[in-house]
């Protein structure tokens, strides 16, 4: 297998990988962004794949365990925890919001390799993003943050805990539906500022089970063998809560969408970026769809599209037997990238048997995050769902990264 190779789950302790790089701002979001659908999970006892700098290779068959897989896994290179999610007031107003926590390892080269240690030679860099949408204004406010490992930024290894700064997701012991199994038998909390301009304080229930996207447990996104995930979801969660927007104290309510992801990955060497996104239908169902983009705009044969029924159970299309098309553009006046951020999605309906259009149109059409710490700008937006009649059938978070230069090649 190139790129990899395998050992004991013993001899993986000792291993490690290469140095922080001098840009650790870029470097660290940059390479988390990458691995933006990529992951891989803890696997005692058995042997491990490797990348060639010390990092596991998710594999087939991975039994999890939870609370601890909700948890931080320091021997695999990178790791997020990413939350997006639709919010009113009473009176109907209109909100989106966005908290991303990435964990991201750097293996020092200060000893021979066969004397590191993965659990003290990975030191931990903790890179956040928090976003705010207000419809009623047209506002969009963000705020990135790093910090190493340490008393102001870090995460449990045994359960969902995670933190940087005041931002903080702690899962918390709750009892739901049996058949949801264990990994679903817990609420979040979710708390933040954004600059002075707000204060997020969320509680989020599942209203779905947690599901695990790909084959056997693996997702691929690409075709090396590192390219590889582990990636978990909760596709509904309930929201309550207060937002505090400069001043103005709103009681919310909504839904929201979790992805906990963990990588030792890139992107594949022709692959220039991705369009993702997540819709939550008012019947209850649930889609997610990603495209990985090859050069030239060709849509990667790892992309793929799942529905996702009331009850958890999945049905996943190929790049063939669904599409994705830009349907209208929005330049960016500080990058000039320019952002497909209008989306049809066509693909057969399950409950149907009938293929169907849904398109997706931004609540506001700048929600740009250009990044001030790590320099990749990417467009992550609230979006309503419209079927083909113009009818509105639910809401998303629509994700696109690469517009503002070729992602891959700005952060070798």
């Amino acid at each position: 297998m190139k790129n990899s190779r395998v050992i004991s789950a013993a001899q993986f302790r000792l291993l490690s990988g290469r140095a922080l790089r001098v840009n650790i701002a870029l470097w660290a979001w940059g390479t988390c962004i990458l691995a933006r659908l990529h992951g891989a999970i803890r696997d005692e006892g058995s042997s491990i794949v490797i990348t060639d700098d010390g990092f596991a290779i998710p594999q087939p068959g991975h039994v999890f365990t939870y609370p601890r897989d909700h948890g931080s896994h320091p021997e695999f290179k990178l790791e997020w925890w990413y939350i997006t999610g639709h919010l009113k007031t009473g009176n109907g107003r209109r909100l989106g919001f966005q908290a991303t926590f990435f964990r991201q390892s750097s293996p020092r080269e200060d000893r021979p390799k066969e004397a590191r240690s993965a659990e003290f030679s990975h030191d931990q860099i903790y890179l956040g993003h928090f976003a705010l949408l207000d419809t009623a204004s047209g506002a969009f406010i963000y705020q990135s943050r790093l910090n190493r490992a340490g008393w102001d930024a870090g995460a449990a290894t045994n359960r969902l805990e995670v933190w940087n700064g005041n931002w903080r997701l702690k899962g918390r012991e709750a009892t739901h539906k049996p058949e949801w199994g264990e990994a679903s038998q817990l609420d979040l909390e979710l708390a933040g500022t954004i600059r002075g301009d707000a204060n997020l304080a969320l509680t989020l229930s599942p209203t779905q089970p947690m599901v695990v996207f790909g084959t056997n447990g693996v997702s691929r996104k690409a075709d090396g063998p590192t390219a590889a995930s582990y990636y978990l979801t909760f596709p509904r969660l309930a929201v309550s809560g207060s937002v505090n927007l400069r001043g103005e104290i709103l009681a919310v309510e909504g839904d929201a969408w979790m992805d906990h992801e963990v990588s030792s990955s890139q992107l594949g060497a022709n692959q220039v970026g991705w369009d993702w996104a997540c819709l939550q239908l008012n019947d209850g169902r649930s889609i997610m769809c990603y495209r990985m983009r090859q050069e030239g705009g060709k849509t990667d044969p790892n992309s793929s599209l799942t529905w996702i029924n009331k009850s958890g159970q999945l049905i996943t299309f190929g790049p063939s037997q669904f599409s994705w098309s830009g349907l209208q553009h929005w330049k960016s006046p500080q990058t000039a990238a320019d952002y497909p951020n209008h989306v049809r999605l066509e693909a057969m309906d399950p409950a149907t048997g009938k293929m169907t259009n849904l398109e997706l149109e931004p609540l506001v059409e700048n929600q740009e995050l250009t990044d001030d710490l790590g320099g990749v700008a990417y467009w992550e937006g609230a979006c309503r769902v419209k079927n083909s009649d113009g009818k509105e059938v639910g809401h998303a978070f629509l994700e696109l990264t690469g517009y503002s230069g070729n992602l891959a090649a700005r952060l070798k």
